[in-house]
């Protein structure tokens, strides 16, 4: 009698579509938070240090988001 041991998957990774939307989220996170802040600035008119803050929680918050996909095997 054996027991086929089961992988544990990430609750949320099923699907390949919501593998490439959290790949495209963690991109747009990542490469677009210096840009965040740019707009933040110069469109919406917010101050430079919450501009500033705001950028680099996007890009934290990306970089947190790689490091689950690497986690998880999604990014080899």
């Amino acid at each position: 009698m054996s027991e086929d041991k089961q992988q544990a998957k990430a609750p949320m990774t099923g699907s390949k579509y919501v593998k490439m939307l959290l790949v495209l989220i963690m991109a747009l996170l990542l490469f677009g938070g210096p840009y965040g802040a740019y707009i933040f600035i110069n469109v919406l008119h917010i101050s430079y240090l919450a501009a500033t803050v705001g950028g680099f929680a996007m890009v934290i918050a990306g970089l947190v988001l790689m490091w689950y996909l690497i986690r998880t095997k999604i990014i080899v």
